[in-house]
């Protein structure tokens, strides 16, 4: 392929990207389902693109999200977490150490999510009450997070098994 099929390709991810991002944040439900969807495009991209372009494809549905949406929560969690995570689980997979590999995983989750609280404490300090023990909370999160990452790992597993990479 040349750069001009890497540029529209790349060009039609970021689309599709911006769309899934702008969902969420309009819809009143499954904010977390469309942002999950969207960080399924980066691993696509990698897999059909390149690493090279799919940084550049990351950055600019980054950059017209907060362009056409502002600062939103969706966003936010796209830039921070979503969008990054299929870098994160690219290089990381790379290991080839399954432990090592949920370990490292589970690191990076953390520390998005204590930045994204930091974050919302800092920024809306009344937005963030929970009657659940923060313990029981910071639990639920890694399952749900171990759950995110399995099915990103069959969607991968797809596209490598059911659709022409060239």
């Amino acid at each position: 392929m040349n750069n001009t099929a890497y540029i529209a390709r790349g060009g039609l991810y970021t689309a599709l990207g911006v769309l899934f991002i702008y969902l969420s944040t309009i819809t009143p439900t499954s904010k977390l389902y469309l942002l999950g969807i969207a960080s399924c495009i980066v691993p696509l991209s990698i897999l059909t693109i390149k690493i090279k372009h799919s940084i550049f494809m990351y950055l600019s549905t980054s950059l017209l999200s907060l362009l056409l949406m502002g600062i939103k929560g969706g966003v936010i969690a796209y830039i921070l977490f979503f969008g990054l995570y299929g870098f994160v689980k690219y290089f990381i997979e790379k290991l080839r150490n399954m432990y090592l590999e949920i370990f490292l995983k589970l690191v990076y989750f953390n520390a998005s999510i204590g930045l994204v609280y930091v974050l919302y404490k800092v920024f809306f300090t009344d937005l963030f009450k929970v009657n659940i023990p923060i313990y029981a909370l910071i639990l639920m999160f890694q399952v749900v997070f171990l759950i995110f990452d399995y099915a990103l790992t069959l969607f991968v597993a797809y596209v490598h098994r059911y659709i022409k990479i060239s």
